[in-house]
Order: C-alpha cells, then structure tokens, then sequence
C-alpha cells in the first residue's frame, strides 16, 4: 500500500515526490517520458535555473528525488485509476498497485495552428508564453501569429522588449521556414517578414484518458478544478501543474514556477490527510 502514487515525472510530480520523500511517506512516481516542454531547449523565468535545459532540470530532479528511500521511481504508463471505499487503484505495466492518494501531474497536450514549418520551431523561435522565451527575441521583430482578443494585450506586453510587434492571423500566413537568426513569414499577400520570433496560441488539451475515467469536475477552460492545495472533486486525487486549475484563477497557470509550487502543497496537503485520517 503506497502512502501517494504521483503520475507525471515532470517539475510537479518531481516536486511532490521530493516533499514526500523527506517526509519518509512510501511513494512511487510513475512517469511516462512524455513532456510538454519535450522540444525546448533552455528554460526560462525559474530561479536559480534561468535558462536550463528542461531535460536537465528533470535529470536533477530526479537525481535529488534518488535520494530518498521512500520514494520508487518508475518509467512507465498508467493505464487507469479507480477510487474505491477504501483507497485508490492504480494500474501500472498491468499490476494493480493500492494507494491513499493519487497526485495527477500528467500536463497537457498541445496543437499548432496547422501552419506548415511551425512545428518544426516550436519551442525555439516559436513560442507560446512571453515570460518564459520573450527576452530572448530582445531589440528585434517579433510576430504573433493570433486571432484572438488577446493578440492586442500579447503585443502591448512584448513592446518593450522586441523592436516591432508584428500581429497577423493563421490564416495570413502560408509558411514559416528558419532563417539563421530566426524566422521567414511567408504571408498569404505573397510578401514575406523576417522576425527574431513567433507567438501562438495553440489549442491545448488535458493529457491522457485518468481525468475522464475519475470523472474529476473541470473548469470552463477544461482544465481540471482543483481548490488551492490541489484537491480534485474525488477524494484523495489531487491534480498539479499545467492540467490543473484552481478556483481563484481565471484560468491554469502555464509555468514551471507554479508546477512546482503546486506539486509541494498538493504534497504537504497528503502527509496531513494521511495523519488525520
């Protein structure tokens, strides 16, 4: 019987195994190898890691995490989870593992607007989050590739750091390709613009089928509600990171910071149930 089976071996699940971990709680973090930030090179806005390479980071992490007898590690899928009377069950490689508590730490899945030669750039000179890749592209052009309301609010945020914002729909471009210092827009008018970078919107989803199958309560940005220390409408499932969306926010926090923030209390929030219950 497991005191916490975390699923996701990205920087929420690191985090809670590491909390749990120094709290000797019995913990198995499961993780697929399926990574949002999987394409980006160098991370940003994280202190004290301010420009790693995710990979890296996930590497320490795990390393830190080693530490811990408590704490099992494995590199796998989980293929279902079922809240019973007495505790949770979580399928792993096709054994049915017992737990008190479930943290979900799986993230989300992102898709491109179908620009042809975007996706080849995503997460280089193609971005999503201006707090995370916009220095980068500083005293230089930069597009947002957006047909939303929130273009104008993006291009006012990136004025101060690029040397021009550039703002056009999917629909005005018909390729991207990488130029050496960034990219060529190749516009529906037959012009083209070289830019430092881009910034999408892309249509994200909550990752994997566990969120369904729980029938776990979602917001209206379909991220899964959860109240400030990670709590799901099931007992004992906690969802942390990119998948997840407190009630006080308007919507999900897309930020390594906040993961892990989230993976601790999500954490903490179990070791205390454990000793109450």
């Amino acid at each position: 019987m497991y005191d916490a089976i975390i699923i996701g071996g990205g920087p929420a699940g690191l985090q809670a195994a590491l909390t749990l971990g120094r709290m000797h709680r019995r913990t198995l973090l499961v993780d697929s190898g399926s990574y949002r930030n999987g394409t980006v090179r160098h991370a940003h806005n994280l202190l004290t890691n301010d420009g790693r390479d995710p990979a890296e980071l996930r590497g320490i992490g795990r390393a830190e995490v080693a530490a811990y007898d408590s704490v099992e590690v494995r590199d796998a899928a989980v293929t279902g989870v079922v809240r019973e009377d007495d505790g949770l069950t979580v399928t792993v490689d096709g054994r049915r593992l017992r737990t008190h508590a479930v943290i979900l730490a799986t993230g989300v899945a992102d898709e491109l607007p179908p620009i042809p030669g975007l996706a080849e750039h995503w997460g280089d000179t193609v971005a999503n989050c201006p707090f995370c890749h916009g220095h980068e592209f500083a005293g230089r052009p930069v597009a947002i590739v957006n047909a939303s309301p929130h273009a104008a609010v993006l291009a006012r945020m990136l004025e101060p750091v690029a040397s021009e914002v550039l703002v056009v729909t999917p629909a005005d471009v018909r390729a991207v390709t990488g130029i050496a210092d960034g990219l060529r827009l190749h516009l529906g008018d037959g012009s083209s613009r070289e830019v430092a970078g881009a910034f999408v919107a892309p249509t994200w989803t909550v990752r994997g089928a566990i969120v369904d199958a729980l029938g776990l309560e979602r917001q209206e940005s379909g991220a899964v509600r959860t109240d400030p220390f990670g709590r799901t409408s099931v007992e004992g499932v906690y969802a942390v990171g990119d998948l997840a969306q407190p009630d006080h926010l308007a919507g999900p926090m897309f930020s390594l910071a906040a993961a892990i923030a989230g993976g601790q209390l999500a954490a903490v929030t179990v070791v205390h149930s454990l000793v109450a219950a």
